[in-house]
């Protein structure tokens, strides 16, 4: 199944070629780096950490939604308790309900955010590229930024499920932030040994040469997409717009 959609939101700008197929405009960056993704495995060593931390992370966001869930609720229950017992007893009494049902709601927050961090509820039901179309809307609704989207279905690990769905969210929120862009496409490719992730816009660039500009998070996709044994790939020039291309084997193992 290939999921592939317009989200249009009217801005205007300089335009990135719908009707032209992605995977052309980024086929120098893959003969780049596709032959050594192809074959880069990480170590045994470094799969089995990266096990862990899946666990891990899986673990505390059960930990968090049913303990500090039930918790919250039990918190917020016994509030509304109070609430009646104690209504129209006074206003001190009146406001300190209120800013504890308040702080409550802020705890509770704070909470969903921190398990959307550890775990992405969109990835947990749904293959990676019906979580990337979902993102894809929300991307839209938040920046007001035109996207187009065509993505594969993919079979892979949930660490490169999580690997990549990072890299394209990172990679959104930096062109929201710094871009200035009117237009954006994100690009899923099933490969024969491969996948492919391409994310590009048509805003204002960088220098992402040795010595240019670094920053914008970029050390962190690498190091995310190195460690399920892929290859990531920049290309931005100031006034040309960014291209973030990455190739993830579809199998890792480790190192001969």
């Amino acid at each position: 199944m290939v999921h592939t959609a317009n989200f249009e939101s009217g801005a205007g700008g300089r335009s990135v070629p719908a009707h032209q197929p992605a995977v052309p405009v980024f086929n120098r960056m893959t003969r780049r780096i596709q032959g050594s993704a192809r074959h880069r495995r990480p170590m045994a060593g470094a799969d089995a950490i990266q096990r862990a931390r899946l666990q891990e992370r899986e673990h505390l966001a059960r930990e968090l939604h049913d303990v500090m869930g039930g918790q919250l609720t039990a918190a917020r229950l016994q509030l509304a308790c109070l609430r009646s017992r104690l209504a129209g007893h006074s206003a001190d009494v009146d406001q300190r309900l209120d800013q504890l049902d308040s702080t409550l709601g802020a705890a509770a927050a704070l909470k969903r955010r921190i398990i959307d961090g550890l775990e992405p509820p969109s990835l947990a039901r749904l293959d990676l590229a019906g979580a990337l179309a979902a993102m894809a809307h929300e991307f839209v609704d938040g920046s007001g930024i035109r996207l187009s989207t065509d993505l594969d279905a993919v079979a892979v690990d949930k660490a490169t499920s999580l690997a990549i769905y990072r890299l394209v969210q990172e990679s959104l929120t930096n062109m929201a932030k710094y871009a200035a862009a009117s237009e954006v496409a994100v690009v899923l490719r099933d490969r024969a040994c491969d996948v492919a992730v391409f994310v590009r816009d048509n805003g204002r660039g960088f220098d992402a040469g040795p010595g240019g500009q670094r920053g914008h998070g970029l050390d962190g996709m690498r190091h995310r997409i190195e460690s399920v044994g892929g290859r990531l790939s920049v290309a931005s020039a100031p006034g040309q717009g960014t291209r973030i291309a990455a190739v993830v084997p579809k199998h890792p193992g480790p190192t001969e």
